[in-house]
């Protein structure tokens, strides 16, 4: 993706999770188009990692942070501010899922831990970043959302009502912020080969029962979420708000 210019340079970029999987792979990008990038994660190890990965120098930050904290969302958008001066994208990336049989036989906690992971987070952040951007009257808000969000699952059940949250949320802020210039919009991944699918697609049984369901032929790979990302990111969507882009090679189209 870095041959290709979306017009991202000295932006600031926060993307959360930005540790490993889909976040790691979207702040490589960001810093590769020039733009200054702010990533946290939960664990200082993970975090510690990823900057190694990323050799991004002075155009990195990474900042530890539980999203689904107050504390920490403000804690996190304050640095990133104080470093690099203000903040014009955020990628809500951070989400997690713990296997349920049913929805029906999970626990509170439980359901409350997804939430929290998936949408309680990503309200967090987006209204902290939707605060500071509308100051300057513009900005790009781009929620990573599931088709889960619109399939139910198994197992993925309490994840799935977090994400069509997630999508109900996109469309929400995209409404209350477009007059400030402000867009707001959603990629709707079906699987991607990551650790947190891992449980999945390492499997070969399983594995190649969900490539059957895939025109494509095959599961994600994180880099197949750069473009659409970037491009959401950038000046050229200007005009393309509240939106939930899928990508998952066709599995929704069947």
């Amino acid at each position: 993706m870095s041959g290709m210019s979306y017009g991202l340079e000295e932006k600031v970029v926060v993307v959360t999770g930005g540790s490993r999987g889909i976040g790691l792979e979207l702040a490589r990008n960001f810093l590769a188009q020039g733009a200054r990038v702010v990533i946290c994660g939960r664990k200082e190890e993970n975090l510690k990692a990823a900057v190694k990965k990323l050799n991004g120098g002075e155009m990195l930050l990474a900042v530890a942070a539980h999203i689904a904290k107050e504390g920490d969302v403000e804690n996190l958008f304050d640095k990133a501010v104080r470093q690099f001066g203000g903040l014009d994208i955020l990628v809500n990336n951070v989400g997690m899922n713990l296997l349920t049989a049913s929805v029906t036989d999970t626990d509170l906690p439980v359901w409350n831990k997804i939430m929290e992971g998936n949408l309680t987070g990503t309200f967090l952040c987006a209204r902290k970043a939707a605060r500071i951007m509308r100051e300057k009257k513009r900005g790009k808000i781009v929620n990573i959302s599931s088709i889960a969000g619109t399939r139910a699952a198994p197992a993925m059940g309490i994840y799935g009502i977090a994400k069509a949250g997630v999508e109900m949320l996109t469309k929400v802020l995209a409404s209350e912020l477009a007059a400030c210039n402000i867009q707001v919009n959603a990629v709707a991944p079906g699987m991607v080969r990551t650790d947190f699918s891992k449980p999945f697609w390492s499997t070969p049984a399983i594995h190649d029962q969900i490539v059957k369901a895939i025109p494509a032929g095959r599961i994600a790979e994180t880099a197949d979420l750069v473009p659409i990302v970037l491009l959401l990111a950038s000046r050229h969507t200007d005009y393309i708000t509240g939106q939930t882009i899928t990508v998952d090679g066709g599995a929704s189209a069947i």
